[in-house]
């Protein structure tokens, strides 16, 4: 019990990590932009001129542009996202929105995520953070406050404050940012819009949110063939457990089956003792294993599992409660059926025998 326990939490706790992240994935990627547009020199990400905007507004199916000034910053081996944010303008993003509606930025302000809250404590910047610009000098913000989001991966590391103020801490112009956000009337324009932009800036590099879609999940999954090696290897194990027991009975339970024939048992009440003996322990170990991978998961925040995905720079994140009862049938098919199977045939070809034979 204790053997099948153990592999039924290895494996629910790689399914639920998978499935947490995923589900952080999937919410983070439905609030970015139809289009994204990046002017590129040299192979490389550069500043885009907000004139650029009235020319984009001009192509019909685009319902609005906006200029985008964001960014990374490093603190203490730790990658916080800086996000520029604009009271008068409209935002693509739900907790943008929030903010530019509930609160008033200053140029000496800022809100920031509960990790980087907890982040700057640590290093006792309570009411302001000291950022390096890049000629070396500071820029004193004052934090005022904290939001939150419906997704870990959004809000957790982020960092929003006035537009101009980010553009000071990164070095940009007046009317320089960072990207171009293009939002469409009609999804299915998407391409045909797509194509004209390229055609108007053919220097520029123009993703559409399906395939950053497409990029992300494919770094996703890569990583996921490391639980897949992890899945097969526990999946190995059991089934060696499970050949194990069809291999024959130990010589304590054949005896004990023989004096249970001995002493007026039939074949069926034998098969129906091992049949209640085997789903007590399958269901125990089954109902043990996701609750250790339940308690593993989601109270102690997978140590070891959940950095597999992340990178050691990355924000720690808190992984939401997603119950897939899908993976919890699989893992049920896989370990209270097998193991009742691999129970019962040992015992139906010993119970067959007769009872002195057994003995013996």
């Amino acid at each position: 019990m204790f053997v099948l326990a153990l592999l039924v939490g290895i494996l629910a706790s790689f399914f639920f990590v998978e499935n947490s992240l995923k589900y952080e994935l999937e919410s983070t990627l439905d609030l970015q932009p139809q289009i994204i547009i990046t002017k590129q020199k040299a192979g490389r990400d550069t500043t885009v001129d907000e004139k650029d905007i009235n020319v984009i507004l001009n192509i019909k199916g685009v319902n609005d542009v906006l200029s985008r000034v964001w960014g990374y910053y490093r603190f203490k081996d730790k990658r916080l996202i800086l996000i520029g944010i604009d009271t008068f303008e409209n935002q693509y993003d739900d907790i943008l929105a929030k903010i530019t509606k509930s609160t008033e930025l200053n140029v000496s302000s800022m809100l920031v995520g509960e990790g980087v809250k907890k982040l700057f404590s640590q290093y006792y910047y309570h009411d302001y953070f000291n950022f390096i610009l890049p000629d070396l000098s500071l820029k004193k913000i004052f934090i005022a406050g904290t939001f939150k989001a419906t997704t870990k991966l959004e809000s957790n590391d982020m960092v929003v404050m006035n537009k101009d103020t980010l553009r000071t801490i990164f070095g940009y112009q007046y009317n320089e940012a960072t990207d171009l956000a293009v939002i469409v009337k009609n999804p299915e324009e998407v391409a045909s819009i797509m194509v004209k932009l390229q055609n108007i800036f053919p220097t520029y590099k123009i993703v559409a949110k399906k395939d950053l879609r497409i990029t992300l999940e494919n770094r996703f999954n890569s990583k996921s063939s490391i639980f897949l090696i992890l899945f097969i290897i526990s999946l190995f194990t059991f089934f060696m457990i499970v050949y194990d027991k069809l291999s024959g009975l130990s010589s304590t339970e054949k005896n004990e089956i023989g004096i249970l024939k001995a002493i007026g048992w039939r074949i069926e009440d034998v098969l129906q003792a091992r049949f209640y003996e085997g789903l007590i322990i399958s269901l125990s170990a089954y109902v043990v294993g996701i609750m250790a991978a339940l308690l593993y998961v989601y109270m102690l925040d997978a140590p070891l599992v959940k950095n597999i995905f992340l990178s050691y720079n990355d924000m720690d994140i808190s992984l939401p409660f997603i119950m897939d009862y899908e993976t919890l049938f699989l893992l049920f098919l896989l370990s209270v059926p097998v193991y009742l199977f691999a129970t019962i045939i040992p015992s139906w070809k010993v119970a067959t025998l007769d009872a002195d034979e057994v003995m013996r």
